[in-house]
């Protein structure tokens, strides 16, 4: 049976592809039970690697069914077909991502990225506060509603914390893209998921308000020694103010330790105060 046909006996019409890899597409629907248009997932069992299977797909599908938060991407249901062909039904992100936007307007106004920002930094909390980690936080998986209110999805790297003798078991699988990636995470050194997403969000707060890349991940060791370096190079062609770059500055710092890391040092399992892991994250927020 096909994706479509199947689909349709779900009460589902079935629109454009918007997105295809090697084992996954998506799809636009309209779902007759839920009268709006959604998305769907379709994972391939047959084409996806064992690693994908046995972990990551598990994984997502454990985690993303159990949020509810308003700046999460919303699962609607999940369902199986004879042929080995998985179907995730999702919110749509009718105004695409946040990249497609920042590509049409070149960069965001100021108050427009406060905006954006403040959700992203509500959203990564509530899943630290619940320790998930996303792990592949970009602007790519920053979906917009239509009200362009931001949305986090694409949970496919994403991972519940695991502890031993009351102290955080760290990471060591390299993931999301390489131009979000912290430098502990491109030294392949084990590292703390939670203190990689938020110097995720620093390259997401950079892109949208620059309109450019923090740095240029084409050379990685080049990248690699900028980033331990602590070196930002801020468009001269625009005038940012001083609370944007100090916050850049203070989230993109190669010391794990400094204030807009978490506030738990290294693999400490102590949550001290998640509410002010995110304080200096909340600064343009206000």
């Amino acid at each position: 049976m096909g994706d479509w046909w199947l689909l349709k006996t779900r009460g589902y019409v079935v629109g454009l592809t918007l997105g295809e890899g090697s084992y996954a597409k998506v799809k636009s629907a309209f779902s007759k039970r839920l009268k709006r248009n959604v998305a769907v997932k379709i994972i391939n069992r047959k084409k996806a690697s064992p690693e994908f299977l046995d972990k990551f797909l598990p994984r997502e599908l454990d985690i993303l069914t159990s949020l509810n938060h308003c700046n999460i991407i919303q699962s609607y249901e999940v369902f199986e077909s004879s042929e080995g062909k998985v179907y995730m039904v999702m919110e749509l992100g009718v105004q695409g991502d946040l990249l497609q936007l920042i590509q049409d307007r070149l960069c965001l106004p100021e108050d427009f990225s406060k905006k954006l920002f403040h959700q992203l930094s509500l959203a990564v909390k509530f899943l630290h506060d619940l320790d998930i980690a996303h792990r592949d936080l970009k602007c790519e998986n920053l979906l917009l509603d239509k009200n362009f209110n931001l949305k986090v999805s694409d949970f496919g790297f994403s991972k519940r914390l695991d502890y031993e003798g009351g102290r955080m078991v760290l990471c060591k699988t390299f993931c999301g893209s390489t131009a979000y990636a912290a430098p502990e995470v491109l030294e392949a050194i084990p590292y703390d998921p939670k203190v990689y997403d938020v110097w995720s969000m620093g390259v997401v707060l950079f892109i949208m308000v620059c309109g450019s890349m923090p740095y240029d991940d084409s050379n990685v060791r080049k990248m690699l020694r900028l980033q331990k370096q602590h070196q930002l190079e801020f468009p001269r062609s625009k005038t940012l103010p001083a609370e944007y770059k100090d916050l850049m500055y203070r989230i993109l710092h190669p010391d794990v330790t400094k204030p807009c890391s978490l506030a738990e040092s290294g693999s400490s399992s102590e949550d001290q105060s998640s509410e002010s892991s995110f304080t200096g994250l909340s600064t343009l927020t206000v």
